[in-house]
C-alpha cells in the first residue's frame, strides 16, 4: 500500500493554482473540470511519478470552520519536506509569503510555518543529518 494523493483544502481553487505552482514551485498534474470544481492536483518537479497533492475545494459544509479551527490555533493543515528551511524561508518571504513561524530549530528538524493564502497554514521541514 502506498499513497498516491492527498488533499489540501482550499477556498479558492484558481488562487491555490497559482500559489502552488507559481510561489511553491509544484507541478500541475491534472486539471479535470467536475462541474464548478475541478479535479486539480499538482506535484513536485523532483518526482513528478509521485503522490500528487489534490487542491480539494471547500465544498464540505464542514470545511470552513474545521480549517478556521486549526488557523485559529495554529496549527499547520500538511508538511512538506525542503533542502534548506531557511532558504526557502527567505525565498518565499521575497515573494511576499506570510509566515506564523519563522524558521525554529526543533532538535531533529527545522521548521517554518506559512499561510498558503487558502484559508491554511503549511509547515515546511528540513530534516537534519544524523550522525550514525
Amino acid at each position: 500500500m502506498r499513497i498516491t494523493i492527498t488533499s489540501v483544502i482550499v477556498d479558492d481553487q484558481a488562487k491555490a493554482e497559482r500559489f502552488y505552482v507559481d510561489v511553491l514551485g509544484f507541478v500541475k498534474k491534472h486539471d479535470v473540470p467536475l462541474g464548478e470544481s475541478r479535479w486539480l492536483t499538482v506535484v513536485s518537479p523532483e518526482d513528478p511519478q509521485g503522490c500528487e497533492l489534490l487542491l480539494e475545494p471547500e465544498g464540505h459544509p464542514g470545511a470552513k470552520p474545521w480549517k478556521a479551527g486549526l488557523v485559529a490555533d495554529g496549527i499547520p493543515f500538511t508538511q512538506f519536506t525542503v533542502a534548506d528551511v531557511q532558504a526557502e524561508y527567505e525565498r518565499m518571504s521575497g515573494l511576499g509569503v506570510r509566515f506564523t513561524q519563522e524558521p525554529a530549530d526543533m532538535g531533529t528538524l527545522w521548521t517554518a510555518v506559512f499561510d498558503d493564502t487558502c484559508g491554511n497554514l503549511i509547515q515546511i521541514i528540513q530534516m537534519k543529518e544524523t550522525a550514525e
